[in-house]
């Protein structure tokens, strides 16, 4: 039976009583110990173990689902090879029928649907309408993910859209329903990543919380790969995005379940039975063990000079954009993440659509990239505890910039291609790096009652950046590589205005977040 809401604030207030009564033994009153849940997890609960492994493992496998609804359209939107019927240097010059389609009439969007020549800008336009679903749904899920939705809820019910628009994708009669589903697969998308890095990384300790969040998107990445064999197997549009779909079906039904939901979103929403009973789970199964007479508290709580009265904690209200354009420490920082992430996003989406124009093997250039990322995860894991947050991401995005500037400068003949292909490949590793930094850096900058919000708005400005990028891999030649350039370049020099944040207590509250910047 689902208990009122009176009933579940008077079990609250007498757990609360009962921890605080804890250890009255012959009229001696112990008192209670308030801890934030950074100081829980480093000194009683372990800051990454036995349950953290699996929580991070089955969360984020949502991501690989991820890789897969965003670079379908890779395969699915390609153009297919052709077999002139008569002498030509393009398509456009001959009538219809004077040419096959290698691989038949239906074997992607393009052949199907004669998305070429005039109607080839029809290609960027569907991918970049993704790329607004995604924005949108970020900013929809990251609200509720903070409000009464929950992360784990969130993240269900993306992943459940995922599947349905997906499948539905697949019997798509005509181009303009095909350009809606995937605008509504799109909004679904963005909501999946976003849930799934916050509730995965929620309960991390602040010590392990950076390297283990560079480890998400080795899921992203291995996606990516996986999807390439999906795609070679399945080389009709149609299957390929029934076959990339039903996953998410599968992930919701039998993966979802074992997951539990982040007890910071409980502690924020004054749940405090819950939040300790994940608390003490943790502990537990990390062989460790959690003593009588502690109680979960919000920073704020802890900061204030309040006493033992009345320790049942009421929660904090979930914020809005408005409390984060508000407070001036986030507002500077809301505004750096979004253009970084908005550079970022053009930059990596854009060299992996790029693929396209390099006139290689199209399962063989996926593959290489989702590989050649991987690399970069490892590397920044490493040096994320030795150099911190800003200057990794300055270099990482310079990095990119750099290898991107030098295949500007490559001709697409010959040895050249395949150094072309060479530095395509270094800079979207650079950039990968860059793009994992970020979700890690914005979730430690903004505090828990505003985090899915604040990503929710970087979500927003990634998808712009991600929006532009199919019509700068349209452009072709050397200026793709270019802007991709620049991208990297300015961002590595705005990052130089962030605040390092490398072994800082994840703040809960906006006054938490003020106590800590302002010592």
């Amino acid at each position: 039976m689902k208990q009122s809401k009176l009933e579940r604030t008077s079990t609250e207030m007498a757990t609360a009583l009962s921890i605080e009564t804890s250890g009255r033994g012959n009229g001696v009153q112990s008192p209670v110990k308030k801890m934030c849940m950074d100081d829980m997890l480093h000194h009683y609960c372990g800051e990454f173990g036995r349950w953290h492994l699996k929580h991070f493992v089955l969360t984020n496998l949502s991501w690989v689902l991820v890789g897969f609804h965003i670079m379908v359209m890779i395969f699915a939107d390609h153009e297919p090879h052709l077999t002139f019927h008569a002498a030509a240097k393009s398509i456009c010059e001959l009538k219809p029928g004077s040419w096959e389609w290698v691989g038949g009439r239906h074997a992607t969007t393009v052949s199907e649907w004669g998305l070429v020549c005039g109607d080839k800008y029809k290609v960027g336009l569907v991918r970049a309408l993704f790329f607004v679903g995604w924005m949108i749904g970020g900013a929809v899920f990251g609200h509720l993910s903070d409000s009464f939705l929950g992360r784990k809820r969130s993240l269900g019910v993306a992943n459940a859209l995922n599947a349905v628009f997906g499948c539905l994708t697949a019997l798509s009669p005509n181009y303009w329903i095909y350009v809606v589903l995937r605008f509504l697969t799109g909004f679904s998308t963005g909501a999946v990543a976003l849930c799934a890095y916050v509730l995965a990384s929620e309960p991390i300790g602040s010590k392990k919380r950076g390297a283990m969040g560079m480890c998400t998107f080795y899921f992203f990445s291995g996606g990516i790969a996986l999807l390439s064999g999906i795609a070679y197997i399945f080389q009709t549009w149609r299957y390929l995005y029934i076959a990339s779909s039903a996953p998410s079906f599968l992930y919701t039904i039998l993966v979802l379940p074992f997951i539990s939901e982040s007890p910071r979103w409980y502690l924020i929403h004054g749940r405090v039975t819950e939040a300790m009973n994940v608390m003490s789970t943790i502990a537990s199964t990390n062989g460790k063990h959690l003593p009588d007479g502690i109680l979960l508290a919000l920073d704020e709580e802890i900061n204030s000079d309040t006493t033992n009265e009345g320790l049942e904690s009421k929660g904090a209200r979930a914020g809005s954009i408005f409390d984060v354009v508000y407070s001036p420490v986030t507002r500077v920082r809301l505004l750096l993440v979004m253009v970084l992430t908005f550079l970022c996003d053009l930059s990596y989406y854009g060299i992996s659509l790029n693929v396209v124009n390099l006139k290689n093997n199209l399962y063989l250039n996926v593959l290489v990239n989702a590989v050649g990322e991987m690399p970069a995860f490892a590397i920044t894991a490493v040096l994320l505890g030795k150099f911190g947050r800003k200057p990794l991401m300055v270099g990482t995005m310079w990095f990119s910039g750099l290898f991107c500037l030098m295949g500007s400068l490559m001709r697409s003949v010959g040895v050249w291609k395949v150094v072309r292909m060479l530095c395509g490949v270094l800079g979207v590793s650079g950039m990968a790096g860059t793009y994992n930094l970020l979700y890690i850096y914005t979730s430690e900058l903004f505090p828990t009652v505003v985090r899915n919000t604040a990503l929710g708005c970087t979500t927003q400005a990634a998808s712009m950046g991600a929006m532009v990028a199919p019509f700068v891999v349209v452009l072709g030649g050397w200026l793709p590589f270019a802007v991709f350039a620049a991208c990297g370049i300015m961002g590595g020099v705005l990052a130089l205005f962030l605040p390092e944040t490398s072994n800082q207590p994840l703040p809960d509250t906006f006054r938490g977040l003020e106590a800590g910047h302002a010592s």
